[in-house]
């Protein structure tokens, strides 16, 4: 059975994917994030994609 991401705020299904990178406090790694943003209510939900030591872009 597939579950469906809904918004914890509003239960909106529907949802603008977007990617971002956040740098390490010491700037040593970078984290890379797929952020989903409610449609209804622009909450963001944020998805890790890992860190890496090799990502300096």
């Amino acid at each position: 059975m597939e579950q469906q991401l809904a918004c914890p705020l509003c239960h909106g299904t529907e949802f603008e994917r977007q990617q971002s990178r956040q740098d390490s406090r010491w700037g040593f790694t970078s984290h890379k994030m797929t952020l989903m943003i409610c449609l209804t209510c622009r909450y963001v939900l944020h998805f890790s994609e890992g860190r890496s030591v090799f990502d300096f872009d």
